[in-house]
């Protein structure tokens, strides 16, 4: 390792340690300057027998399917006492605006960008959510918090009562009240596209999944705190980015998840994707207007290799940094 590649790794280190929640909930931190696109850090726990890996992922307010993702060797019901637990708190912020909610569909994350208290260093605010099964896509595009609810009422759709008629289930009422049986759980918040909310669940060990009909689920604590935050108007972007590409410093990261079933495509085609996005990631960030490289790195192939087989949703250094 030469003289630079040493600079650029301690600061690296150094970037790591800012970016430490600003809470005692790993839900809410320093928000990086606009040429850094990763914060978090990512962490570890003791499994012990009396919870499972889903309670632990509620414990640090990680989705389900991440947690699995990131501990494929951890047994989901019965993880070993003592077994070391990976906690994935560190993130790639989307290619989205920084403003409002930005939720990554794929990644089942949200995150929130409130406007700057003054005096105060902003923040970034991210949580796990649910999303829309494969037969009923969550669906992409801008809107904006229109409406907010505490304890809403819930008017099932026509499509919802006939399938619960064709699975055999009891029929759906024609309008469930507040309380426990309410699928919206105690808060929710209503998007400008018709029929679509964020909202709170009666069933939270399914956030992280894909288990609604193509509204977003976050856990109970989470939507109270962010039906706080968030005001009416706030724009809203729903974005699909399995691929996520970040800078920190001259250094290049990559997060990959699994992507959703229905764009799901062959291992060479998805490989070839990923190299696309490298691709098109630096041509549009490592260079200025002119044309000149202002980010001069070389992409480690046998790193990159790794980071795609795995698809653990973990950012992943796959750079080094060169002597201009």
């Amino acid at each position: 390792m030469n003289q630079k590649q040493k600079i650029d790794i301690c600061s690296l280190l150094l970037l790591t340690l800012l970016y430490v929640p600003t809470y005692s909930s790993a839900s809410s931190w320093i928000l990086p300057p606009e040429d850094v696109d990763i914060f978090g850090q990512i962490q570890t726990t003791t499994a012990n027998r009396e919870e499972t890996l889903l309670d632990i992922a509620r414990r640090y307010d990680i989705g389900q399917d991440e947690m699995m993702l990131a501990n494929p060797n951890v047994n989901r019901w019965l993880p070993e006492e003592g077994a070391e637990v990976v906690l994935p708190l560190r993130f790639i912020i989307p290619q989205a605006e920084r403003t409002g909610l930005v939720i990554n569909v794929p990644e089942m994350r949200l995150y929130y960008f409130p406007k700057p208290v003054k005096n105060q260093k902003p923040v970034v605010i991210t949580y796990p959510v649910s999303i829309g099964r494969m037969d009923w896509n969550t669906p992409l595009g801008r809107t904006s918090i229109v409406r907010k609810q505490k304890d809403p009422t819930w008017t099932p759709p026509l499509s919802l009562k006939k399938e619960a008629i064709a699975e055999g289930k009891p029929p759906l009422q024609d309008v469930v009240l507040p309380g426990p049986d309410n699928p919206l759980g105690r808060y929710a918040l209503y998007l400008g596209l018709s029929g679509y909310l964020i909202h709170s669940t009666n069933k939270p060990f399914g956030v992280g999944m894909r288990v609604t009909h193509g509204c977003m689920r976050l856990y109970p604590e989470d939507i109270e705190k962010l039906f706080n935050l968030v005001p009416t108007g706030t724009p809203v972007q729903i974005v699909n980015q399995p691929i996520k590409l970040g800078w920190q410093e001259n250094l290049l990261f990559i997060e990959l998840h699994p992507p959703l079933e229905e764009d799901d495509t062959t291992s060479s085609d998805y490989e070839q994707k990923v190299h696309d996005a490298i691709s098109g990631f630096l041509e549009k960030t490592a260079r200025d207007s002119s044309g000149n490289i202002i980010k001069n790195t070389r992409i480690n192939p046998e790193i990159l290799n790794l980071a795609i087989q795995t698809r653990n949703g973990i950012p992943t250094l796959i750079s080094e940094s060169l002597e201009n």
